[in-house]
């Protein structure tokens, strides 16, 4: 089994990629990464570039985490991500989320949403640390 990180390349994504390189490192599972868009990067900025591509190598290079890093340029991210989880029969996926302001608590990102109820495995939802006085 496989432990599958939704990365983006912000604090939500590293959040993320921390906690899933833990949970593969843990359990004794290779990781997958992936960064998908439904763009480019000139217009989507959490599709990340070669040096933050590099960056993540590294860290998780340096953890002795054995990962793949995928970038697919799909339609939908969130049927590619839940592809790549069926594909790898992935034991957990590994999201970061947002601070939602109250009415945003009531209307989940939908990309976050789809994944926690159309996932066949476990989804771990991960929040970025916020700056004080949030």
């Amino acid at each position: 089994m496989t432990v599958v990180v939704g990365w983006t390349s912000d604090a939500r994504g590293q959040a993320a990629l921390v906690r899933g390189a833990e949970e593969a490192r843990a359990h004794g599972e290779p990781l997958v990464v992936v960064n998908a868009t439904s763009g480019t990067a000139a217009v989507d900025d959490r599709f990340a570039g070669a040096d933050d591509v590099s960056g993540v190598r590294a860290l998780l290079d340096s953890l002795g985490v054995q990962a793949e890093v995928r970038q697919p340029v799909v339609r939908d991210v969130t049927e590619a991500l839940l592809a790549v989880a069926e594909e790898v029969d992935a034991s957990m996926l590994v999201i970061g989320i947002r601070h939602r302001s109250p009415v945003g608590k009531l209307l989940m990102g939908s990309t976050a949403q789809r994944l926690l109820l159309d996932a066949r495995c476990p989804v771990l939802a991960v929040k970025a640390k916020e700056p004080a006085g949030r």
